[in-house]
């Protein structure tokens, strides 16, 4: 089953797909989100997105400088200060 996964700024909607997993730069680390994740959140720091689209593919690479990740109830989100390109 899919990952639905968001990604936003203040500026625009950059992303909305269902994706196999999403890795994130987590300020802490990073994490990666398949579907199914436990609820919850972390900020983000400057870094790339890895978006596997599906199993075992090559990743989609996304800069974002910054912001909130949210896993919840209806997949990922993503609020980025700002997405490069």
């Amino acid at each position: 089953m899919p990952l639905h996964f968001e990604l936003v700024t203040p500026a625009r909607h950059v992303l909305s797909d269902d994706v196999h997993m999403v890795v994130v730069p987590g300020t802490e680390g990073e994490f990666g989100v398949l579907e199914g994740h436990a609820p919850f959140m972390s900020t983000i720091k400057d870094g790339a997105v890895q978006v596997f689209k599906t199993a075992g593919a090559t990743p989609d690479l996304i800069e974002v400088r910054g912001g909130f990740a949210e896993v919840g109830e209806n997949g990922l989100t993503i609020l980025a200060e700002h997405v490069e390109g």
